[in-house]
């Protein structure tokens, strides 16, 4: 892979992190109680659902972050689009569709299979 499209892959993947919310991100960052004693069931229900919703996106966004850092890591190290599982290239389209991925197609799908 040439410079010029590392650094293409590394401009997708900089506005792909600056999209996430830097509050869900945050270790530290604050997440709506549950519904507690307050209101009807219905209420309840509906804030411990909200509270669960928020802290699933706030547990993806983490891990998207960090799967986002690590590509800008291995572009510096020089094994960007190489698969951590067989050391093969990944496909462009892979690549293309999921910049953050560490592993190729094949491997994945054999993972997921495991």
């Amino acid at each position: 892979m040439d410079r010029r499209e590392l650094d293409r892959y590394k401009r997708t993947l900089l506005e792909k992190r600056g999209e996430l919310p830097v509050d869900n991100t945050d270790v530290g960052s604050p997440v709506p109680a549950a519904g507690g004693s307050e209101g009807d069931p219905v209420d309840q229900a509906n804030a411990d659902a909200e509270a669960d919703r928020q802290v699933r996106i706030h547990q993806f966004n983490g891990r998207l972050m960090r799967a986002i850092d690590g590509a800008l890591g291995r572009i510096k190290q020089g094994t960007f689009g190489i698969c951590e599982t067989c050391q093969k290239p990944i496909l462009r389209a892979r690549l293309e569709a999921v910049p953050w991925t560490r592993h190729c197609r094949d491997c994945k799908e054999r993972a997921h299979a495991a």
